[in-house]
């Protein structure tokens, strides 16, 4: 009955997804504000259109949060449905084979920005609520909430969260922005790592001055940063920040060898991000080092000229963007403090350093033998025909940790993303095989948990 609806409107729910993904909701530039008030009415009137009881706006300091209800009995479970409608910058615009906001069909993919991340996803769930309703197959109580700042550190969710608690009671928290294994081997994520994103910039002198004058008698501070950065990682890949680790929980064998029970083909993972050779923590394999290990990344950097042709100055100031990747017992705020005094300290006097927090969150760890984990697991048999395989992701979900402090609820984190779906980055696709079996598989994990 679910397959045959999918196969009867797949076309117009795709291009129902489209019409949100032309929409440029990016919530970082201050350019896109209307664009992305227009997402979230766009999101409401689909929720309205789905089958939700109701569906309103509710303001913030910044970008509004989306919020839909659908309720069925006093005795059904509650599903809290978590996404966002907000998308990263489709820069650099040169490296996309179509325009990022015209959602183009290639090989049975969906091209667009936010094709997965995460309209794709969170509109798999809005399509499964209009299959339940028309068809009466409800097992759950359904609340969604959509917000607009997820890219940008979701600084307005958690005052939101705080203040409608009753609004927000549930007993499981449903996610969809995370990926699988593969189409062959389903997945389910049960750990996140958080995040700790710093901007730092390095000024020498007052102005840009002349390098063949000045040159060599005044520090430059693009030498500079690159050298400091540099200096930031030792020769076995480890962060070298004093009490980087100081909280970092080392895995047993055991854990470790289970998390390595995951398909993986190094070689293939190469080919597809054009590398001959991996590079990482000396010590631990590529899924340890992307699941279970901390690291530090320069995101950007900048300074001095770098226009066309030549321009010989020394420039006054050099910046970057950096960002960790933080597990689980490491607090966003400790690990800030600990890289903002390092970074200061190996400064040298010739030059002023200035270190700005930007946004951060916890690492979460989800159990996987709660009801939800295990309707989810039935869920993927069910559709899949193959038992889902637990996984660590190394991406953040800060709002996890937020959801289980504020409203003593677990998530389960059931995305149908790749990890080769170009996220963040030009040519972000998303399969158009994942969303319609994410709808099917969403629609059966509602009546497993139900029946739970």
């Amino acid at each position: 009955m679910v397959k045959e609806y999918i196969e009867q409107n797949q076309t117009r729910f795709l291009e129902e997804l489209f019409a949100l993904l032309r929409v440029p909701s990016v919530s970082a530039d201050s350019r896109f504000k209307g664009d992305v008030r227009q997402t979230a009415e766009l999101v409401r009137q689909a929720l309205l259109d789905a089958g939700a009881d109701h569906a309103r706006l509710y303001e913030t300091a910044g970008h509004p949060i989306v919020y839909g209800e659908k309720r069925v009995s006093n005795d059904a479970p509650t599903v809290l449905v978590y996404g966002h409608y907000d998308v990263q910058p489709p820069d650099p615009l040169d490296l996309w084979n179509s325009p990022p906001f015209e959602p183009t069909v290639k090989d049975g993919k969906i091209f667009a920005r936010g094709a997965c991340d995460d309209k794709g996803q969170f509109f798999m769930h809005v399509k499964a609520l209009e299959i339940m309703s028309k068809k009466n197959l409800h097992g759950c109580n359904l609340k969604f909430m959509i917000e607009g700042e997820e890219e940008v550190g979701s600084d307005n969710l958690a005052p939101f969260v705080k203040e409608h608690k009753d609004l927000l009671k549930a007993d499981v928290v449903l996610i969809s922005d995370t990926s699988l294994i593969s189409l062959d081997t389903p997945s389910i994520t049960c750990g996140l790592r958080g995040l700790s994103y710093m901007e730092v910039e390095v000024e020498s002198a007052n102005r840009d001055l002349h390098s063949g004058v000045y040159g060599g008698a005044v520090a430059n501070p693009i030498n500079i940063l690159s050298k400091m950065i540099a200096s930031l990682h030792d020769d076995q890949g480890r962060v070298a920040i004093p009490g980087f680790y100081d909280k970092v929980h080392n895995l047993t064998t055991e854990e470790r060898a289970e998390i390595n029970r995951a398909p993986f083909n190094e070689e293939q993972y190469k080919k597809e991000i054009g590398l001959e050779a991996l590079y990482g923590e000396k010590g631990f394999t590529t899924i340890e080092r992307t699941g279970i290990r901390p690291t530090l990344d320069c995101n950007g950097i900048w300074g001095g000229y770098t226009g066309e042709g030549a321009k010989t100055v020394l420039p006054a100031r050099a910046s970057a963007k950096i960002s960790m990747r933080l597990v689980p017992d490491q607090h966003p705020n400790e690990i800030t403090e600990l890289f903002s005094n390092h970074f200061k300290s190996i400064a040298p006097p010739s030059v002023r350093v200035r270190v700005k927090a930007h946004h951060g969150g916890e690492a979460a760890v989800t159990p996987t033998d709660s009801k939800a984990f295990l309707a989810a697991s039935s869920a993927f048999q069910e559709v899949w025909g193959k038992k889902p395989i637990p996984t660590r992701d190394g991406g953040s979900i800060p709002i996890v940790a937020l959801f289980k402090r504020e409203l003593g609820l677990d998530t389960v984190l059931m995305g149908f993303g790749l990890d080769t779906d170009a996220l963040h980055s030009p040519n972000e696709h998303y399969g158009i095989k994942n969303f319609l079996i994410g709808i099917e598989t969403i629609v059966a994990f509602n009546r497993h948990f139900g029946k739970s």
